[in-house]
């Protein structure tokens, strides 16, 4: 019977994708526990996030981002359709050396856009793609599934379904080098402005390293669900 050993056990599932989620867990947990930490340690010169972000948008030139409190824990963002740097209450009005560091980040990304920076506008682009992949590729292959249990031909559907699903992939991929370089822009600010000591700079750094782990864990995951997609239907034929 067509498919009959999707309905045993999955030790696909608890090979490849239990354990991505069990790192991205871990690493959504750190990214809280690390920020709660440096949310303690005040900097010296008693900059806020807010003002820490707008250094960083002036040191490098970019004019016209607004600056805005939004409401949550760690909701912080830059919005590109309405240049917008929206820091939460734990960033916005706070001197921490976390909610600076979280603070440039952002003022990063709106940078990113200021100088056409490639990667962050190729991830611009495709998201509608992505979002659309991610609704059919589920529906496409259980479709192809149905299908070849009444005898009909399927797998361009469950083939078509795997490629909608790699888009949520190339999306992670893409990502990861977005929030580096967001990092990365955020710390050279941080230091040649003076806006933290170099011990605090430490605390700044460490937060912003824990929140890149978290788009290394979703692209783990992603990667992992492509792999057990491909174990499970991409030698159909030799199986059947």
């Amino acid at each position: 019977m067509p498919y009959s050993y999707y309905y045993g056990f999955d030790w696909t599932y608890i090979v490849l994708v239990l354990p991505c989620i069990l790192l991205s867990l871990w690493a959504s947990s750190n990214v809280n526990s690390t920020f709660k930490k440096y949310s303690k340690q005040y900097s010296y010169r008693r900059l806020t996030g807010a003002e820490a972000a707008q250094r960083v948008l002036s040191a490098n030139g970019v004019r016209g981002v607004r600056i805005e409190r939004v409401s949550g824990n760690l909701t912080d963002h830059y919005d590109p359709k309405t240049n917008v740097i929206r820091l939460s209450d734990s960033v916005y009005s706070n001197t921490s050396t976390a909610a600076i560091g979280v603070a440039c980040h952002e003022a990063g990304h709106a940078v990113q856009y200021a100088e056409n920076y490639a990667p962050i506008k190729l991830r611009a682009a495709i998201i509608p793609l992505t979002n659309f992949g991610s609704r059919i590729a589920m529906p496409l292959i259980l479709a192809g599934i149905l299908l070849t249990a009444l005898g009909s031909f399927s797998d361009t559907l469950i083939y078509l379904g795997i490629a909608a699903f790699g888009m949520s992939l190339v999306f992670q991929i893409i990502t990861l080098p977005v929030e580096f370089n967001a990092s990365r822009r955020a710390m050279q600010a941080i230091e040649s402005g003076n806006l933290l000591t170099e011990e605090e700079q430490r605390g700044a750094r460490k937060t912003l390293t824990a929140a890149a782990l978290t788009y290394v864990a979703a692209t783990a995951v992603a990667l992992a669900q492509l792999l057990r997609l491909l174990m499970l239907f991409g030698n159909r034929r030799r199986r059947d």
